[in-house]
């Protein structure tokens, strides 16, 4: 009998085969599955390098918007409608980007900027705020007319005694800050910049303050108001000219003979912003809740605020300095706001607290304009020739010459605060610095808060000097990512 064999190995080689098979398999579902990750890994990395580079393509886009503000601003002022669109959008590394401006009517704008790259779309959405550089678009101006080559904007004080500025400044000379002092905004210079940061080699225009012809342009000439003025006492302190109530002229008082120390060296009139038809009020605490009140009145026939927006120009020295009062207040009619602008021809001296009676709707100019036979014209001073009772005020102020502070020594203002602007056609000297009897020296804090509201179009005096070629910056105060469409 023949026994027929397989080959030796045959059987085990074939039953081999399907583990080996499995695992063939098996390392190929792992390649396929391994090589579609490595495919989706890479588009999701496509997909968000694709995303980041289309959010940047928006900000570039927000950019190029601003700019492009900005330029207008300091050239024509015409406000372009868009850069670029999205369908001739503009090109910027392996993208596109477009933005639409809106005017919101209010001096802001919203800038809708949007990028794309490859198929990815985003969108982002900034409101800018127009900020003016010139005269009422700074904190503290000082235009240089003069051309002085060794000016400069200086400010001092150390520790809680340090100047402080919340607003731009400029200068058309040098801007130097001392010690602690500091700016919170946009610092620009003619000239160099010392202790702090910001742009050099610029200029920003002064305003043209002959082009306004004040003299023939208000409502109200003052001098002529007191032609028929009467001598006579009152509790706002001694004698002096004054005019009826239903005189819009009767919220000052000429040549009281209880302040003659302060006018002797003066050669004009001069007016002190005071009403003797209102009660007389202290204010010892200098907040302006007992201010003596400047009321802007009509006539018994005519009871209406006819003093709020109205120029009042006064061809003398005005003053704000009672000797019993601390603070003055000005009011308006009933539901009424105070916008008065005043223009003097001469020297206007702050040395008593000036509050708003409604801080938000309220707002008073004053204007000094230099008088070409008075070589000491044009200048606003601050500081109390009796004994330093001036810590506050609120108003916009505007020198053609210089802004400056006098008197300041131990028993003077050990500080004082202007919420408005302080600004000036040449300098502003501020100079604080005082020495005591011990031969220390000691500094007078200056704190100066711009009030944006004119720049801001929320605030219209009349009678402001225009200043031609001033610019507009934008400035960003909101961002955020919206939908795209």
């Amino acid at each position: 009998m023949r026994i027929h064999q397989q080959p030796f190995g045959t059987r085990r080689t074939g039953s081999a085969l399907v583990p080996v098979l499995v695992v063939v398999a098996v390392v190929a579902a792992l390649a396929a599955a391994a090589l579609t990750f490595n495919v989706s890994s890479q588009r999701e990395v496509q997909t968000t390098q694709s995303s980041r580079r289309a959010l940047y393509l928006a900000e570039a886009a927000v950019s190029d918007a601003i700019q492009e503000l900005n330029i207008a601003g300091n050239t024509d002022g015409t406000v372009p409608g868009a850069v670029g669109t999205e369908s001739v959008p503009r090109s910027l590394k392996a993208g596109v980007y477009w933005a639409d401006i809106r005017d919101n009517g209010d001096s802001t704008l919203t800038v809708t900027g949007s990028g794309r790259a490859d198929r990815n779309t985003r969108t982002i959405e900034v409101v800018c705020r127009a900020e003016g550089v010139g005269v009422f678009g700074n904190a503290i101006f000082a235009g240089n007319r003069s051309g002085d080559p060794t000016y400069s904007l200086d400010l001092g004080g150390t520790g809680t005694g340090a100047d402080l500025v919340n607003g731009s400044i400029y200068s058309g000379g040098d801007v130097t800050l001392n010690d602690d002092s500091a700016v919170n905004g946009r610092i620009g210079a003619a000239g160099t910049i010392t202790g702090g940061v910001g742009e050099t080699g610029v200029t920003q225009p002064i305003p043209d303050i002959a082009a306004m012809r004040y003299e023939t342009n208000h409502d109200f000439d003052v001098a002529s108001l007191f032609s028929g003025a009467t001598w006579e006492a009152d509790d706002a302190g001694g004698n002096a000219w004054q005019v009826p109530e239903d005189n819009p002229a009767h919220i000052f008082r000429k040549n009281p003979d209880d302040r003659s120390t302060e006018t002797a060296t003066t050669s004009k009139d001069d007016y002190f912003l005071e009403d003797p038809y209102e009660p007389l009020g202290i204010d010892a605490t200098s907040d302006g809740s007992d201010a003596y009140p400047i009321t802007l009145t009509g006539t018994a026939g005519d009871p209406g605020p006819v003093g709020t927006d109205k120029v009042y120009f006064i061809d003398g020295n005005l003053w704000l300095h009672s000797i019993p009062a601390f603070s003055m207040k000005f009011v308006a009619g009933a539901g009424e706001d105070v916008r008065v602008t005043f223009v003097v021809k001469g020297n206007i001296i702050f040395s008593d607290n000036l509050f708003y009676e409604d801080a938000d709707n309220d707002g008073v100019a004053f204007i000094a304009v230099a008088d070409s036979a008075e070589p000491d014209s044009g200048n606003i001073y601050f500081g109390d020739p009796r004994g330093g009772t001036l810590e506050h005020m609120e108003a916009f102020m505007y020198a053609e010459n210089d802004f400056i502070d006098y008197n300041l020594d131990a028993s003077g203002s050990s500080e004082v605060q202007l919420i408005g602007n302080m600004t000036a056609g040449d300098r502003v000297r501020v100079d604080r610095d005082f020495t005591n009897p011990d031969g220390t020296v000691a500094h007078s804090r200056l704190q100066v808060d711009f009030d944006p509201r004119i720049v801001a179009n929320t605030l219209s005096l009349p009678g402001l000097p225009t200043t031609p070629g001033a610019a507009t910056d934008y400035s960003v105060v909101f961002w955020r990512e919206v939908a795209s469409h």
